[in-house]
């Protein structure tokens, strides 16, 4: 009797297990394989080309009452078919996706009734998964407390990333915001500044040779779920890391709720031989699906912001009426109004404002702080965007007030409660006809597909801190050379870049000092891809900055059509190609202590130009220079000085 006792327990432990599963790309060259531990652990790897890019990588989740989905489990044929999604999508790198992948539902089941599947969407460059978990017996809701999704990196490979910050840290406990520098080629066993690992997207060269890239994300995640991070490494793996308890405050749970059946959000996995499917990748876009639909779309378009500048005492009726003019003037359709406008201004004033900005052709962009409860924020308007009650009639007070975008400013982190506030902002303000920007905040996880009107976000280190620090300004140049490679590739960047100012204050006399080029501030208008753009520029920069500055910046589009990764490498330098309409946009800026000669072949971009407008910074950096120059041969070369850069156009 106890040897079929014995034999029974293991039979429910470790179920028999079928042959493993692999799933290829359309082309073969992407290759997952899908399979259990001999105890029932699932566990997944990947091929690209033949090269392992990810060996044994554990897969499953446990819940918070016990139920565990991380051994005892066998795994169930599948039959894979092809997925093939085109739509257009206005506010990303490119205008028309077209996604082609195998599908493919791999089930692990357990022999006492548990369940699982994971979802695979394999393209040539792109793996997108996520969970499928079925009703368990008559259980119809869940709490996820762990996920056991790892990655499992060869030896010798080197990790840049940003690392995830201490909750409720910063100015006026702000954090997490993913606002903090990044680690740069690091060995995988090097540890996060705070000791939480890192703030997706993460970008692996493996094997430490520079032959292949792999860039770690999620997408999909709404107010269902919680929003992750990738763990410190063990040893041997990477692993999905859940919020802190202590983030917003400690308010809400840390673990997801889930009702069952469900999903969970997608995790990414973009790999290839150079940076270019890094850079062009549209998977976070590609596996997910608009939320609700709007009245009218989304308004893509430019503007000014003093607070970048003159900060919050330009918080006045006047100041800002000197924005709009300039705005006018640039042809701009926004004006962006910060902090304090309630108090500053008043409703009253601030009504009689946005009639000025109309008659002159500009709408104006209002700021709100998320929130009252959850950080120290003391600028207004707080508590009027974290309840709906309060919140609609916000909304219809800007809607009949003319007002069509707002910044929401200063979030808590990441959990679900938190998702579902963003989820909802958008939401309430779709029904009043009203874009959002979000600000000191989480990464946009698809957000630019799934919410029609939605228009941006910071999380990052973006351009404020040319003012704060002069060490910010120091690192302007090596900020930028990783941004396209990472947080820029997989989400829109709201940066508010391109510095006329060669000191960072209202008078242009003092402050920080800024270290890059003109040119390279021009080709930041292009690296940095937003739908709507809050530029860095001020009213004196319509005398004192150069004119063909002022008249690039009137031109440059926000909206993109098609991109392609030309060269660079992470920290060092970057040359990228955008296009808008039938013109390319040729934006190189260099890092580096030397400079960085490149040859942009016109082939690859489908032109056949014979001259290209080029700008670009003298060795000095003190000038300027606009040029038209002939293309030879279909190849145009390009020499990019160091904290310089350069924008080409291409007809």
């Amino acid at each position: 009797m106890k040897k079929i006792t014995s034999i029974l327990v293991m039979t429910l432990a470790a179920p028999a297990l079928l042959a493993s599963t692999r799933i290829s790309s359309p082309s073969g060259s992407l290759v997952v394989t899908v399979d259990a531990d001999a105890d029932g652990t699932p566990y997944y790897t990947v091929d690209y080309r033949g090269r392992e890019i990810l060996g044994r990588s554990p897969l499953g989740f446990r819940m918070a009452d016990g139920m565990d989905f991380t051994y005892g489990l066998g795994l169930e044929s599948s039959v894979a078919d092809t997925v093939r999604r085109s739509f257009g999508q206005d506010r990303i790198k490119r205008s028309r996706v077209d996604w082609h992948a195998t599908h493919q539902t791999t089930t692990f089941k357990g022999a006492d009734g548990r369940e699982m599947g994971v979802e695979w969407e394999v393209a040539d460059n792109d793996i997108a998964f996520r969970y499928i978990i079925p009703a368990q017996g008559e259980k119809r809701a869940a709490v996820i407390e762990r996920e056991n999704t790892a990655f499992c990196f060869p030896e010798g490979s080197k990790i840049t990333a940003t690392p995830q910050s201490d909750p409720m840290i910063g100015w006026k406990r702000t954090k997490p915001s993913y606002e903090e520098f990044h680690i740069v080629e690091a060995p995988l066993d090097q540890k996060s500044q705070y000791g939480h690992g890192f703030t997706f997207p993460v970008l692996f060269n493996v094997g430490g040779e520079g032959d292949a890239w792999v860039l770690l994300n999620e997408t999909g995640v709404d107010g269902y779920y919680c929003g992750s991070r990738l763990g410190d490494f063990d040893g041997s793996l990477f692993s999905i890391e859940y919020p802190m308890p202590e983030e917003n405050n400690g308010n809400g749970t840390a673990a997801p709720g889930i009702a069952l059946p469900g999903k969970t959000p997608w995790r990414t996995i973009t790999v290839g031989e150079t940076l270019a499917p890094v850079v062009e990748t549209v998977v976070p876009w590609s596996v997910v699906e608009p939320r609700y639909e709007v009245a009218e779309p989304a308004r893509p378009g430019k503007g000014t912001w003093s607070w970048l500048l003159w900060q919050d005492g330009s918080i006045n009726y006047d100041d800002q009426v000197k924005f709009i003019d300039l705005a006018a003037e640039m042809g701009y359709d926004n004006v962006l109004v910060d902090n304090w406008w309630d108090r500053n201004i008043g409703r009253d004033r601030m009504a009689d404002l946005i009639k000025y900005a109309r008659s002159k052709g500009v709408n104006v962009i209002l700021w709100y702080s998320s929130s009252g409860h959850w950080n120290d924020i003391e600028q207004s308007p707080v508590n009027h965007m974290d309840r709906p009650v309060v919140r609609k009639k916000e909304m219809k007070w800007l809607r009949d007030n003319g007002v069509r975008n707002i910044k929401v400013d200063f979030f808590g982190g990441d959990k679900q409660e938190t998702m579902r506030l963003y989820e909802d902002i958008l939401s309430d303000a779709a029904d009043y006809g009203i874009d959002v920007i979000f600000h000191g905040c989480t990464l946009p996880r698809g957000w630019e597909r799934m919410y029609p009107n939605f228009v941006g976000a910071e999380a990052a280190l973006a351009s404020e801190n040319l003012v704060f620090s002069q060490d910010f300004c120091d690192l302007e140049a090596n900020q930028a050379t990783l941004y396209p490679f990472m947080r820029n590739a997989v989400a829109s960047l709201e940066f508010g870049g391109t510095v006329l100012n060669r000191r960072l204050n209202k008078g242009n006399d003092g402050g920080s000092l800024r270290r890059t080029g003109d040119a390279f501030q021009l080709a930041t208008a292009v690296l940095y891809q937003n739908p709507v753009q809050n530029f860095a520029l001020a009213p004196n920069n319509l005398t004192d900055a150069p004119v063909e500055a002022i008249e690039f910046m009137k031109e440059v589009p926000t909206t993109w059509d098609d991109i392609r990764f030309i060269d660079g490498y992470p920290g060092r330098y970057v040359v990228m190609a955008r296009r808008h309409g039938s013109r390319w946009y040729v934006a190189a800026v260099n890092a580096m202590s030397e400079p960085v000669e490149v040859m942009v072949d016109l082939a690859a971009l489908g032109t056949s130009a014979d001259r290209a407008v080029l700008y670009t910074d003298t060795s000095d950096l003190q000038k300027l220079e606009k040029k038209v120059v002939k293309v030879k041969g279909g190849k145009l070369k390009l020499k990019i000085v160091p904290n310089g850069g350069s924008v080409t156009l291409l007809n």
